[in-house]
């Protein structure tokens, strides 16, 4: 294949970070300037040109349909079958290595996977086995409780108490619980990772096999990663690996989960010689809409810095409204909307974005009063949810 291929249709920084021969990369790229191609043509560099086996690569994305996806655009730009490529999210990676070493792991053959439901259940028998009141310990709390500290590589003696009651009793609770997944070869969400990442640590022949193994790791949607995650990528990149990682200290929106973006400044701390790349040209927003962001986004803190710009159109002024109450904001939305529609503009130009599906109510009434047809996208209508109906 010829290189030009490859290169094809990328800007200079993309073809900096997809040729980059630096052993540690961090790409640091902004919203819409292709962090995903990136991270595709990179891996058809390392396949074509520098002729490394898709066997030796490691890819990592949060979601399986962004895996899927993934695969078939190297696929495509390589043009090539991959094969027994690994390409996936971190669960479904850490899933894959637990059923190939489940007794080195300490699980039976056919160990059960705990979605979230499965997993209140659980806890549900745990904490009626030990008298709790669930008034005073709320179901979901303790799931989150331990979700968090299994985020945070952390294992139930590892939590310091330090005098805290409501510690003390999660921590005791999350022991039981502990016991109870082992005893009977149970494994959450969180221990996919967490049960992986001490597998590893704890087994030199099987480190060293997988690090040998996975020369390059590439890693998508870095700024979501959580403590375990983190942890788990050291272990695997070893003294001698090669790893990219792709991600935007400013879009990081899963600290309630978990997700740490600060991993992109310790990833610069960690790997002193890792080389940084900075994606700022933007294919998705006009240049009003990247200088209104800018100026927002500057004010973040621990940001490593960055200026989206875009070749594109400078595009309309943006107008802000700010509204009483959310009746008065309702009524402004549905007015503009009805000027527009005045003035020979389509409905099926137009969309309202909402923060929640709370806020979908006064906004559909508005709509409603005003007779306009409207369709909402991901959910029911307020009035059509089976609990609403109940109700009315």
């Amino acid at each position: 294949m010829d290189v030009s291929e490859i290169l094809h249709n990328l800007n200079e920084a993309q073809r900096r970070a997809v040729t980059s021969e630096a052993a540690d990369l961090l790409v640091l790229a902004g919203a819409g300037s292709g962090k995903t191609r990136v991270i595709a043509h990179r891996v058809a560099w390392l396949l074509r040109v520098l002729e490394i086996s898709p066997q030796s690569m490691l890819t990592v994305t949060f979601t399986n349909k962004a895996a899927n996806e993934m695969r078939g655009r190297i696929e495509n730009i390589a043009d090539q079958n991959l094969g027994d490529f690994w390409c996936g999210t971190f669960h479904g990676i850490s899933h894959k290595l637990l059923r190939r070493h489940w007794n080195e792991a300490g699980l039976r053959k056919e160990f059960a996977i705990l979605d979230s439901e499965d997993q209140r259940r659980v806890i549900k028998r745990i904490i009626k086995s030990l008298s709790i009141d669930e008034n005073k310990w709320p179901l979901k709390q303790i799931q989150w409780y331990i979700n968090k500290e299994k985020d945070e590589c952390r294992r139930s003696g590892q939590a310091e108490a330090k005098d805290d009651f409501f510690v003390e009793q999660m921590t005791k609770i999350y022991a039981v619980y502990e016991e109870l997944c082992t005893r009977e070869s149970l494994v959450d969400f969180g221990e996919l990772l967490l049960r992986t990442y001490f597998l590893l640590s704890s087994n030199k022949n099987l480190r060293s096999h997988y690090q040998n193994r996975f020369e390059h790791i590439l890693v998508d949607e870095f700024q979501d990663t959580n403590e375990v995650q983190y942890l788990l990528l050291k272990l695997l990149k070893g003294k001698s690996g090669h790893i990219t990682v792709v991600g935007d200290d400013d879009q990081s929106i899963y600290g309630w989960r978990g997700a740490k973006s600060d991993n992109i400044n310790r990833f610069s701390q960690d790997y002193k010689n890792s080389q940084l790349i900075k994606l700022e040209q933007n294919y998705r927003s006009t240049q009003t809409i990247l200088n209104a962001a800018n100026k927002v986004i500057s004010n973040n803190r621990g940001r490593m810095g960055k200026e989206l710009w875009t070749q594109g159109d400078e595009g309309d002024k943006i107008s802000v409204y700010s509204a009483y109450n959310e009746a008065d904001e309702a009524n402004y939305v549905v007015s503009s909307i009805q000027s527009w529609f005045s003035h020979g503009r389509n409905l099926d130009e137009t969309a309202i974005l909402y923060r929640s599906n709370a806020q979908s109510r006064v906004l559909e009434e508005a709509i409603l009063r005003e007779g306009l047809p409207y369709r909402i996208y991901g959910g029911l209508r307020f009035y059509e949810r089976a609990e609403i109906k109940n109700a009315m």
